[in-house]
């Protein structure tokens, strides 16, 4: 799954992960070491809710809901659907929440 490869690189480029981070650090590598972990956690975080709607998503189709819009439990357009297949709103309804 894409966004599986896509977690193990963000874990990866998070420069907490590296064990040598805090020998010999100025503060200045500390400060980025500080914003590029936290770039990481919203990165993660992102992905991590992203695989959640995908399993919401999956158990929509196992029990037989994937497609229609909770709200006016009309059919949600198949091109809005490839684009975000996580949707559980028509772009009518959609659009009324905003």
């Amino acid at each position: 799954m894409e966004l599986k490869f896509w977690q193990k690189k963000i874990k990866e480029s998070d420069p907490f992960s590296d064990e040598q981070r805090t020998r010999d650090n100025s503060f200045e590598e500390d400060l980025d070491e500080q914003v590029g972990h936290f770039e990481s956690e919203v990165k993660a975080g992102f992905v991590k809710r992203q695989i959640v709607e995908l399993r919401k998503a999956l158990t929509r189709i196992k029990i037989g809901k994937y497609g229609i819009c909770e709200k006016c439990k009309k059919s949600i357009d198949t091109d809005r659907l490839a684009i975000k297949p996580e949707t559980t709103l028509c772009l009518m309804c959609e659009k009324n929440e905003e």
